[in-house]
């Protein structure tokens, strides 16, 4: 056999990336992602202990990362100050007084700074020289190496669609305790709060405290289902909590939200209007496990925890990577996250291999999610847009149709969920392609737990049995300037044509129009140029 070089072929291939890409920009003994409760405590262990450390947090975010509800469901409730970056800075430090702590212990802190990717030898990235943690600002990208990794990534937003869900003035949890503490930005006055878990109960506590009003919490349940010292307080203060209740709507005016239409879950009675201009989703929140993913973390479904959630425990998930916090399962407190952060931190260097005895969570959160998702279902229409970005509704989605604005062949019209079902279960990364939904700028964030449970629901599956799409590099939305901002040696840019080429189908650029293709065509069978 002849390669393209006219050499005899040696089973290498000269042009292959091994050995070219090249090493982190810096390095450090232990990195932590994440200046939360458990992230916080992880890096001020590690650096008592000798550790050099890196603390990485998004927060503060860009105002245009805003606008893609990333890491947040901010829903356009933000007021202009979040466009002063070096003001945003100040308040998110000024927020949380440990900051202080961590830099007098000489831990290297960098904030508004991305983590997109996470890299370590194994199948398919064997050419990698070492662990590599991606990391990126508005300006630029650059990698870390490490010894060993802590993710306490937290825990995102759980959005569901109803019919006006799309407008400024729908947010998540996490999004308005942000705006509300973290930023000081809130440029809402009014509420309606969605769910009464403990989530919902400390929301509208929060928002009361801040000075806001809070027209009412609204509950599919029967009964509220958070603490019930916090259900006596929210009602001592006039706050009243609408069970057996759903959103049916939410009418817009010149800034967005102006109402929240509810009624009865049964769809029998006339519909409630409660004036307002923020509609917070406070059902419930979602592990934030993109990185461990991406890094080859095993991920499983548990009801308790969160949802999808790793299959390890608060600490190591992987070698070298530890996580801790809610991105390791929701349900425990602030001191609870800082526990698993510290023994986090001590068996990433070697110290200990303890974790925390935490108490069990029983709460099932999937089944409440699920109950969310019925009611609302049967409350709104089905052209409601179950994903935002592409403008996929629910009837297309189940219909397995792509969103409007593309053509649609007449054949497209005899495929739906229930032909597809033919071939096997449902698969979440297939329905993406062919849809389109979980495809757009906020990279799933508002709808990829939705767009699970409404296949699940419409497979007839338990909702644990609910597909879920993997993430992918970059885990985050990420200009493409910044992105390209990569030292790539010269040897990596001259195997750029041939990297991704099947030898047996591809031909070489650099050997289009000389002898060498002939030869290439005759011992690979390449055509692919001509």
């Amino acid at each position: 056999m002849v390669d393209s070089n006219n050499e005899g072929f040696t089973g290498a291939d000269a042009h292959a990336v091994n050995g070219k890409l090249p090493g982190a920009d810096a390095h450090y003994d232990l990195v932590v992602v994440g200046a939360g409760p458990a992230g916080l405590a992880a890096a001020l262990e590690a650096a008592a202990n000798g550790a050099s450390v890196l603390l990485v947090d998004e927060h503060p975010v860009s105002a245009a990362q805003m606008g893609n509800d990333v890491p947040y469901w901010f829903g356009g409730r933000m007021t202009g100050a979040v466009a002063a970056k070096a003001r945003m800075i100040e308040q998110v430090f000024m927020a949380e007084p440990l900051f202080e702590q961590a830099f007098d212990a000489g831990i290297d802190v960098q904030l508004g700074v991305y983590a997109w990717g996470l890299w370590r030898n194994r199948a398919n990235l064997g050419a990698l020289p070492e662990a590599m943690l991606g990391l990126a600002d508005e300006e630029r990208s650059w990698t870390v190496g490490f010894k060993a990794i802590v993710l306490a990534t937290g825990a995102r937003d759980l959005a569901l669609a109803f019919d006006g869900w799309a407008q400024p003035g729908v947010m998540g949890a996490q999004g308005l305790h942000a705006l509300l503490t973290r930023y000081d930005a809130f440029a809402g006055r009014r509420l309606v709060v969605l769910g009464s878990g403990d989530l919902a109960l400390d929301t509208a506590q929060l928002a009361l405290d801040k000075g806001l009003e809070v027209a009412a919490l609204v509950e599919v349940a029967d009964a509220p289902q958070g603490d019930a010292a916090k259900v006596a307080a929210l009602q001592a203060a006039g706050v009243p909590i609408r069970c057996a209740s759903v959103i049916r709507g939410a009418p817009s005016g010149i800034d967005g939200v102006r109402a929240a239409v509810i009624g009865p879950v049964s769809g029998e009675g006339p519909g409630e209007t409660l004036e307002c201009d923020t509609i917070c989703m406070a059902v419930d929140v979602v592990p934030a496990i993109e990185l461990l993913d991406v890094a080859g973390g095993r991920i499983v479904t548990d009801s308790a925890r969160g949802g999808h959630v790793s299959e390890a425990l608060a600490g190591m998930a992987l070698p070298g990577v530890f996580i801790a916090g809610d991105c390791a399962g929701l349900g425990h407190g602030r001191e609870a996250a800082a526990a698993q952060g510290r023994a986090a931190a001590r068996q990433a260097l070697g110290l200990d291999v303890a974790t925390p005895e935490l108490a069990a969570n029983e709460t099932d959160r999937l089944a409440y999610r699920q109950a969310w998702l019925r009611a609302l279902v049967s409350a709104t229409p089905e052209t409601v847009h179950v994903c935002q970005c592409e403008e996929v509704s629910r009837a297309d989605l189940l219909g397995v149709q792509p969103p409007q604005y593309l053509a649609r062949p007449e054949k497209l019209g005899c495929r739906s969920l229930e032909t597809l079902l033919h071939d096997g279960p449902p698969d979440q990364e297939q329905i993406k392609r062919l849809t389109r939904a979980c495809m757009g700028a906020c990279q799933a964030r508002r709808c990829r737990e939705q767009v699970g449970m409404l296949m699940a629901m419409g497979a007839n599956l338990p909702i644990e049995q609910a597909p879920r799409a993997g993430w992918r590099a970059p885990v985050r939305p990420l200009a493409l300037k910044v992105l390209a901002d990569w030292d790539e040696a010269e040897a990596m840019r001259e195997g750029w044509d041939v990297w991704f080429g099947i030898p047996t189908q591809w031909t070489p650029y650099r050997d289009i129009g000389t002898e060498r293709e002939a030869m290439h065509r005759e011992a690979l069978g390449g055509n692919m140029h001509l």
